[in-house]
């Protein structure tokens, strides 16, 4: 090697970032996508692994592409924003490290993962993943359609439609209009060998068939205007040959949407229902909310993770859905951050992919899947499934090094190397002594809140089921003890106490301390939560203060005004004292015009009556 030669990496450090890599989106693929905090616990930790491998590498470590650098500053400023402006940090922190995730994963593979062979591999590894997602498709519409992966059940809303590894059938349909314009280039792009094209063919089957399953029309549609709106950006061709293009790809896909149309009937059920709604039926009411709570804060935003639960001041009456994100994560982006973070954000992807138009060959067909991608985000959520977010990372790194080669590295100079170091540093305390402990106890708060909340669905009797709210109160402070910052494990710890008082009713009282003090560490971290002080007015209410108690359902009350629950909690609150039996009454009744199969609130309601 002559002495100007930049030095080159050891074999073994790429390809096991790639092994670390490839191993962490198969599993969280496969485990509903990383939904779940559960699975989030193994994902930060091979994320991390990934990261430290990197930046140990005394070569790779110390490089740079310039498109990685462009979105430090929207991670500089997301973690302010959610530190010092949103009213739910704990909300806001999960949300940051999944943009840290996507962008660290987009850095590795851009800087770290350069050989052919380790390049091949995470591609064969990816494709192999969507055919898998295509089988599992698959078996859940011709054998088990309440199927889904961790042995939980499909909600009633999905069935019909195949989730494949994800929850959802619209995340199904995206990760195979992802994939199937660069595996349709090897299926049918000419230089290789016979034995890959008919591969490719097989794997591109598979991946459509997951596509028709999904049966999402963001999906169908993204993809055909992706296909159409591709050659108008290609690189070299004149104006009109373009355009051109644009219009045979159009065509074509107009012909393939027109053959299954007429041929698979769940398909012209969804166009028909997309007819008859003119559109949309609930997104748009999440939009406007969005669209609000932006206009309301437009240049920083409500603050990260904030859309959820300031949603509730404009909810409109018989919205019963909880929509958690906008369902379009450009308008989610834009309220949660606000014209600041949007533009940090998604100005520096407009760069990249300005920058990868000039793709081409394969490169170009990945960048026709980021397309479609990039067009279905107007409706729907994709980066904050991790999954999707690592995936749409990885593919758009391979993208943007084809495209965009950065000038050749000279050798390691001392401050890239002492850089590196503080990034390996920095990276393990990060994942392992914060992330780790956050989503480990998120965990165990999401478990029992899902115990609960079946408890109540099922119509438990709670009075005779003490050892089981024992072993929540028991789980749940320990998630609070794990992580005090999350306000909705205090909540829930109050929630279970509250519980424990029809188990043991002689501590009623010192319970409802118990539950006022919990409670009010949840309204103290986070004062816009209705739910939070719902639960401390339950326990003024157990302590016998009911008219402290009724302050705080009147703060609910304002906070979350079309809420059936809410409506209920104060109908409850009311009935307690034996004068307010007409307002009960009232509270009842508008806890069941906005919901009239609230069936706490039915009962609640003949018992007023019979009084």
């Amino acid at each position: 090697m002559a002495p100007s030669d930049p030095p080159k990496s050891l074999p073994t450090w790429e390809w096991l970032r790639t092994a670390l890599l490839a191993t962490n989106l198969v599993w969280t693929t496969l485990c509903l996508g990383g939904f779940l905090p559960g699975t989030r616990v193994d994902m930060i930790a091979l994320t991390g692994l990934l990261v430290a491998v990197h930046f140990a590498d005394p070569v790779r470590g110390t490089r740079a592409h310039p498109a990685g650098w462009l979105f430090l500053p929207f991670l500089a400023y997301a973690a302010a924003n959610v530190a010092w402006v949103s009213p739910v940090p704990w909300l806001g922190w999960i949300d940051w490290l999944n943009w840290a995730q996507g962008t660290a994963i987009f850095w590795v593979v851009l800087n770290g993962i350069e050989a052919p062979a380790c390049r091949r591999t995470l591609g064969i590894v990816i494709v192999l993943l969507g055919v898998t997602a295509a089988a599992l498709a698959a078996y859940q519409h011709f054998v088990r359609p309440t199927w889904l992966m961790l042995g939980r059940t499909q909600a009633q809303q999905f069935i019909g439609r195949s989730t494949g590894p994800f929850g959802i059938p619209n995340s199904l349909g995206v990760f195979m209009a992802l994939l199937i314009p660069p595996v349709g280039a090897l299926a049918f792009g000419r230089g290789r060998a016979a034995a890959v094209r008919v591969l490719a063919a097989l794997a591109l089957c598979a991946l459509a068939l997951g596509f028709a399953l999904a049966i999402s029309r963001g999906a169908w549609l993204a993809l055909a205007a992706a296909f159409a709106l591709r050659p108008l950006f290609s690189p070299g061709d004149s104006l009109p040959r373009r355009l051109g293009a644009a219009g045979l790809a159009l065509l074509a896909v107009a012909a393939v949407a027109v053959a299954v149309y007429l041929s698979f009937p769940l398909m012209r059920e969804r166009v028909h229902e997309l007819v008859a709604d003119v559109g949309e039926k609930t997104r748009p009411i999440m939009w406007r909310g969005a669209w609000r709570l932006f206009r309301s804060h437009p240049v920083l935003g409500v603050g990260g993770g904030g859309f959820d639960p300031l949603f509730e001041r404009y909810r409109p009456e018989g919205y019963r859905d909880q929509p958690v994100y906008a369902h379009c994560d450009y308008l989610n982006t834009l309220c949660d951050y606000g014209l600041v973070g949007f533009g940090l954000f998604f100005g520096a992807a407009a760069i990249v992919a300005w920058r990868g138009r000039r793709a081409t060959g394969l490169a170009g067909a990945a960048a026709t899947g980021l397309l479609a991608f990039a067009l279905h985000l107007l409706v729907d959520f994709h980066l904050k499934i991790p999954a999707l977010a690592m995936l749409v990372a990885t593919v758009a790194a391979g993208v943007t090094a084809s495209a965009w080669p950065a000038a050749a590295a000279g050798a390691p100079r001392a401050a890239g190397r002492v850089l590196a170091v503080a990034a390996l540093v920095g990276t393990v305390a990060i994942v392992f002594f914060w992330a780790v402990p956050k989503y480990e106890a998120e965990e165990m708060r999401r478990a029992a809140r899902e115990q609960i909340d079946h408890m109540a669905a099922a119509g438990t009797d709670v009075s005779k089921a003490g050892g089981r709210v024992a072993a929540l109160q028991a789980e749940l402070h320990r998630s609070a003890a794990l992580d005090p910052r999350n306000a909705q494990t205090w909540s829930d710890a109050a929630y279970a106490d509250s519980l424990a008082a029809l188990v043991r009713p002689a501590d009623t009282v010192d319970l409802g301390r118990q539950v006022t003090a919990e409670a009010g560490r949840a309204t103290a971290l986070s004062p816009v939560v209705a739910e939070f002080w719902i639960r401390e007015g339950t326990g003024l209410d157990m302590q016998r203060k009911w008219v402290e108690g009724g302050d705080c359902f009147v703060t609910a009350l304002q906070l979350a005004p079309m809420r059936a629950d809410v409506w209920y909690y104060e109908a409850y609150h009311d009935s307690l004292a034996f004068t307010e039996t007409g307002p009960a009454v009232a509270a009842a009744n508008m806890s069941l015009r906005l919901d009239p199969g609230f069936l706490l609130a039915q009962l609640l309601r003949q018992r007023l009556e019979t009084r």
